[in-house]
């Protein structure tokens, strides 16, 4: 059976920590706030709509929040069109994944303008066979529901997928959706990743090869 595997887009396709904490931070200066790398850190991956209710708080209307949302992906598109941050090996390890018949896909908290920036800049959309960007979702991070949409795009029970991810919320996702995950490390320490239910953890994507995905397998 053919077996895929499901990339997070931040953070693990893309290095875009230090523009998404930027965009952040100018939105909420407009608004008299501040997010400190603390707090930014402790909300990473989630969708934008939970954030900003972890920021101004559970009171905000449904109005607001969708306003705020697409007024800080704007700011983050603004920031990285016309030099995406690719993460290392990135080219790389989607070439070699894909030669080897691997059915690859994308699911990201983000919004779909922010996925085909990506996609469309980084030189990608020929190696996916689906996407899943925030908004086809109702719940986000922690729960499954954008592996679990992935899966079924590309035709394959969850068992046959693989995750990689780089943040424990979507660790925690992907485990939900009864899937193995490939925990990229990059600046972070292995134990909480593999305290979150990763199988194991890689420097870098260079590490990725068919045969990691094949020995992670859960037929």
């Amino acid at each position: 059976m053919t077996q895929g595997v499901i990339f997070d887009m931040d953070g693990v396709l893309v290095d875009s920590a230090a523009a998404h904490h930027q965009s952040w931070q100018v939105l909420a200066a407009r608004r008299g706030l501040s997010v400190s790398a603390e707090r930014f850190q402790q909300t990473f991956g989630r969708p934008g709509r939970d954030i900003i209710r972890i920021i101004w708080g559970e009171s905000i209307g449904d109005e607001e929040v969708a306003q705020i949302d697409a007024d800080k992906e704007v700011i983050y598109r603004e920031l990285i069109t016309g030099r995406v941050p690719l993460m290392p090996g990135c080219q790389a390890v989607l070439e070699s994944l894909h030669a080897a018949g691997l059915a690859l896909a994308v699911a990201t908290s983000g919004p779909p303008e922010n996925l085909d920036l990506v996609l469309r800049e980084g030189g990608m959309t020929g190696y996916f066979a689906a996407t899943v960007h925030g908004f086809d979702i109702r719940h986000g991070k922690p729960a499954p529901d954008c592996f679990l949409l992935a899966a079924r795009r590309i035709g394959l029970p969850p068992a046959c997928c693989v995750v990689v991810e780089d943040a424990p919320v979507g660790i925690q996702a992907a485990v939900a959706a009864g899937m193995s995950v490939v925990a990229l490390r990059g600046t972070r320490l292995p134990e909480p990743l593999l305290a979150a239910g990763a199988a194991c953890t890689v420097q870098s994507l260079e590490e990725i090869r068919p045969a990691l995905i094949e020995r992670l397998y859960r037929p």
